[in-house]
């Protein structure tokens, strides 16, 4: 049976069908494969040093400056605080270097 569901617009598909044995397999994910003809493979992910300094930076246990932190609301709340553009504009070129995976 195929089923047609309208999205605002855009094509209409039609959905996937499925056996009640695919369907069975599907809503049980965390169940072991039992299949005797299924091959494991070692699938590995190698991470640069950009990636792990990026995943060090994101995690909760990142050091926090909490004196600059303090300092800087002090500023922004006495009116003090002053923006460097051309720091920040160095900082996005050098971040799109790093992107990018150098310069064009």
């Amino acid at each position: 049976m195929n089923t047609t569901i309208s999205s605002n617009g855009l094509p209409q598909l039609p959905l996937a069908t499925t056996t009640s044995e695919n369907s069975a397999a599907q809503t049980s994910t965390t169940a072991p494969a039992t299949s005797s003809s299924a091959t494991q493979t070692n699938d590995s992910v190698q991470l640069t040093d950009s990636a792990r300094a990026l995943q060090q930076a994101s995690s909760a246990n990142a050091p926090v400056d909490t004196q600059r932190v303090d300092q800087i609301r002090h500023q922004l709340a006495a009116g003090t605080y002053k923006v460097d553009p051309h720091a920040i504009a160095n900082s996005l070129v050098s971040l799109e270097g790093q992107i990018g995976g150098g310069t064009k």
